[in-house]
């Protein structure tokens, strides 16, 4: 008999866990009583994908249980129209889960759940007709089942992309998959029912989406959410909260460096016990100053989509060596490897830094010859890097043509393709600057019978608002 403890969103109900005061369990309840009273979402999911646009709040995980183990695609709120338009065609997704307040930037005729009154109610929108379901009154979970469970290899989530060729492709990850990267998770970090998780980093993400949110959840502990990051608000919620662990990309705790300089340099924070970075490289000074800042060490990681997502951390049990992405995390391997033979490289070598283990997901949507390889069942990353005797692995560089900014990876294909097929351009350039708060800035040098105006209201329509330029050059 199957377990019903083998889905994300139930097993993430099973351990007390709790999101905004909330108990996991009245969320994926009502997300569960929503699936069963509203017979039109049903049949709008009959056989296709859900998809969630939500910021990081209590409604994500309504909205999780609501797509009833199937793969739900995760949208980034800051996406352009367009590109939400591809992603939900992409992968034949039936009904979206969102607010009135994000609704409009989806299709008219996709069905849409509104979920500002989550858990309590939802507005189903299909066909023209609204109907408001009672999500609040229910008879509750039962969740006997074995809690350690593995994890279904159905697909349990979505998330857009790897745009090194132009456009995004859809990253599958199964149950199994964000299961057991959650749970190594716990264990690298230490993570206990005792924890108070600040989540500040977008849902729609998975370092976001499992680190502040499934791993909490796994372990019984408490998650308050912040649906739009205010460096301020951060700040006082980690001095008055009694938070004890906090994540963010660089750009997140440079914010709150600023912040916290604003009220004297240094904070009193004897809750805080761990402080996790990802999303892109973070310099050694911002380490350093944070530590003296707060008094708790930040520990950098390392993840992509396609690998569950964190394949490597500064885990709480060893030595936070600043610099370095960390160690292996528990399950996983990493190794560094020729990036055309696969051959392994000795310790100090440098080449491509490859991932194997229960993280990484299956493939992708569609365009899996245009993701990242794979080789003998090592995921090739495309980020450069050493690793030393010890098993700590420094970034070198990327392989793949990319760069992040503010913890978002820019692919300039994307954006060549995108402004390329304006009217009057002939050819496109982008280019990277690097940016000490942002990591990067977007330069974009446009040839054609175009104007600055012109070509910036196209891609204000047609790009997610991180990935608009900062510069644009016009060559006639």
């Amino acid at each position: 008999m199957s377990n019903p403890l083998n889905v994300l969103p139930l097993a993430m109900a099973a351990h007390g866990g709790s999101l905004d005061d909330t108990a996991a369990t009245q969320l994926v309840s009502a997300g569960l009583t929503l699936l069963q009273r509203s017979a039109p979402l049903a049949r709008a999911l009959y056989g296709r994908r859900a998809a969630l646009l939500l910021p990081t709040s209590p409604a994500f995980l309504v909205a999780l249980a609501a797509s009833d183990g199937r793969g739900a695609v995760l949208l980034n709120p800051l996406a352009s129209a367009d590109e939400l338009a591809y992603q939900l065609n992409d992968a034949n997704v039936g009904a979206v889960f969102t607010l009135a307040a994000l609704a409009d930037h989806l299709p008219s005729a996709v069905p849409k759940v509104l979920l500002d009154d989550a858990p309590q109610h939802a507005a189903v929108l299909v066909d023209g007709a609204v109907s408001t379901i009672d999500t609040g009154s229910h008879f509750g979970l039962d969740l006997a089942g074995e809690v350690d469970d593995d994890g279904s290899d159905d697909e349990a989530a979505v998330v857009y992309t790897s745009a090194m060729e132009g456009s995004a492709l859809g990253a599958l990850l199964t149950h199994h998959n964000l299961l057991a990267n959650a749970r190594a998770t716990i264990e690298a970090a230490g993570i206990t029912a005792n924890d108070h998780v600040l989540a500040v980093l977008p849902y729609s993400h998975l370092f976001g989406m499992t680190v502040t949110l499934t791993a909490p959840m796994l372990a019984g502990a408490r998650v308050t959410t912040m649906a739009r990051f205010n460096p301020m608000k951060a700040v006082d919620a980690l001095v008055e909260g009694g938070v004890t662990m906090f994540v963010g990309v660089p750009a997140v705790f440079i914010g709150m460096l600023t912040a916290i300089e604003r009220r004297g340099g240094t904070i009193d924070v004897p809750a805080l016990r761990v402080c996790i970075c990802g999303g892109a490289a973070l310099p050694v000074w911002v380490q350093r100053k944070w530590e003296t800042a707060t008094g708790c060490a930040l520990r950098q990681g390392y993840g992509l989509t396609e690998a569950g997502p964190v394949a490597l951390f500064n885990r709480v049990d060893l030595p936070n060596r600043h610099g370095t992405l960390g160690v292996a995390y528990p399950g996983a391997e990493v190794t560094i490897r020729d990036n055309v033979t696969n051959a392994e490289l000795p310790v100090g070598a440098s080449g491509e830094i490859c991932v194997r283990g229960p993280f990484v997901g299956p493939g992708y949507v569609s365009g899996n010859e245009r993701g990242l390889p794979r080789m003998d069942g090592w995921l090739h990353t495309g980020d450069r890097g050493n690793i030393d005797a010890d098993g700590y692995v420094t970034f070198e560089g990327l392989i793949k043509s990319m760069f992040t900014r503010n913890g978002f990876n820019i692919y300039p294909a994307e954006l060549i393709r995108v402004i390329g097929a304006m009217p009057g351009v002939s050819r496109v350039e982008v280019t990277g600057v690097p940016e000490p708060t942002k990591e990067h800035e977007i330069d974009v040098t446009v040839h054609g019978a175009v104007d600055e105006a012109a070509v910036k209201a196209w891609c204000e329509a047609r790009l997610s608002s991180y990935k608009q330029p900062n510069r644009i050059t016009i060559v006639a």
